[in-house]
């Protein structure tokens, strides 16, 4: 049996974990517990890891995290650089525009990169240890007996494992099957979203175009050189996020009916689009991450929504300090409750970024809010952004110093 030793010089036994998800979260987890001497293995339902999707942030502290690492230079090469946020009305005039790193917070270390590029940078770096990932199969019941957990997959193999990690996302299965229904924890921030690629036939780069009228906004924003762009729509709702996709795609076209713009377009592409994603704003707040032997990691645990920016930000610095204080502690336990305490203010923290003052700015309510908009946009053309964005993002982005973990 493999050991390591912790950083208070005490033999580490090779516990077994399953994680369940190979998204950022899970591949990140992996990576660092296979650094401590752990037995991992991660379980995805996928057939392979996702590559594509849409652009995503690393900020702050998780910048930290990734070049402790060695992935830094990677990811930095895969910098989209975003750089306008233009608004219109409905006619297609320009309103005004805000840089992106004024509008959401960001600073010079921060990058931005395709969601399925650093997904696959995680995973390539797990992999390079003893790492073993079982694609096209999922968690189907879990038994925690008091000394690990009893695993039957949908697969219908059975195994045993110390440890289960639950990196399955918002709607985590993990969760339910441990914690209970979704509805006891996702707290709905009262928007739906969708989210689709289509041809650019714009030559739109570096930046998006948004058009708002009360309740509901549209838009279309595309990274360097792609010739695919994504096409956005948010939406004020009461009702969560419907199941079925036609159902969907009937509110969709139901809520936006009469709206100007491009508008049009986006409900003739989104009918035919093979990559549309659907889902409601919403975060998921917890008063527990773990119930016995098995723990919540990411989105599963703590998603903050995109209104935060942080999803991904928080999901990488949270597999760092769960790795670490799990190695860190001879007793499970222990590692999980030290896990939680560490993190949770800094997850707080920017869960909290979601509710901040850009909310009307972006995903305006009504038409006070349009109006408010439109005089901040003149006055930023003036004046800059500073006089109205204040710097709480950077520092939530930034609220947690990374414990060293080094093995003696």
């Amino acid at each position: 049996m493999r050991h390591s030793m912790s950083k208070r010089g005490v033999p580490t036994r090779n516990r077994r974990v399953l994680i369940s998800g190979a998204s950022i979260a899970g591949p990140a987890l992996a990576f660092w517990l296979d650094r401590y001497g752990f037995d991992v293995t991660v379980v995805e339902r996928a057939t392979t890891i996702r590559t594509g999707g849409y652009p995503i942030d690393v900020r702050g502290t998780a910048i930290d995290m990734v070049e402790r690492m060695g992935l830094l230079p990677q990811i930095r090469a895969a910098h989209v650089n975003t750089q306008l946020m233009t608004f219109v009305d409905g006619d297609g005039r320009e309103i005004g525009s805000v840089p992106v790193y004024d509008a959401v917070g960001s600073d010079e270390r921060d990058v931005e990169l395709p969601r399925g590029t650093l997904a696959t940078l995680l995973y390539d770096a797990s992999r390079q240890g003893n790492v073993r990932y079982r694609f096209n199969d999922s968690i189907d019941t879990l038994h925690d007996d008091g000394a690990g957990v009893d695993i039957r997959f949908t697969s219908g193999i059975r195994e045993h494992y110390d440890i289960v990690v639950g990196a399955d996302g918002l709607h985590s299965r993990t969760r339910r099957l441990v914690f209970g229904a979704e509805d006891l924890f996702r707290h709905d921030l009262g928007f739906d979203f969708a989210l689709f690629s289509l041809q650019n036939d714009q030559g739109l780069s570096h930046g998006g175009i948004f058009h708002a009228e009360p309740g509901r906004v549209a838009g279309l924003f595309a990274v360097q050189g792609s010739q695919r762009m994504f096409g956005f729509l948010t939406f004020m709702t009461d009702k969560g996020a419907p199941r079925t996709v036609r159902e969907q795609l009937d509110l969709i076209q139901t809520t936006y009916a009469g709206m100007h713009w491009e508008v049009p377009r986006l409900l003739k592409e989104m009918e035919v689009a093979d990559d549309l994603y659907f889902d409601s704003v919403s975060q998921i707040r917890m008063p527990h991450w773990s119930k016995g032997s098995v723990v919540l990691l990411g989105d599963a645990a703590f998603a903050p929504s995109f209104r935060s920016g942080q999803g991904t930000s928080l999901a990488l610095v949270g597999a760092y300090v769960l790795a670490g204080e799990l190695a860190s502690h001879e007793k499970t336990s222990a590692g999980l409750e030290a896990y939680e305490r560490t993190l949770r203010p800094f997850v707080e923290a920017n869960q909290a970024l979601a509710t901040d003052e850009r909310g009307a700015f972006f995903l305006p309510r009504t038409q006070a809010d349009i109006d408010m908009r439109d005089r901040m946009l003149a006055e930023i053309a003036r004046n800059g952004t500073g006089i109205f964005f204040d710097n709480r993002r950077p520092a939530a982005h930034s609220a947690i110093s990374l414990p060293d973990y080094q093995m003696e």
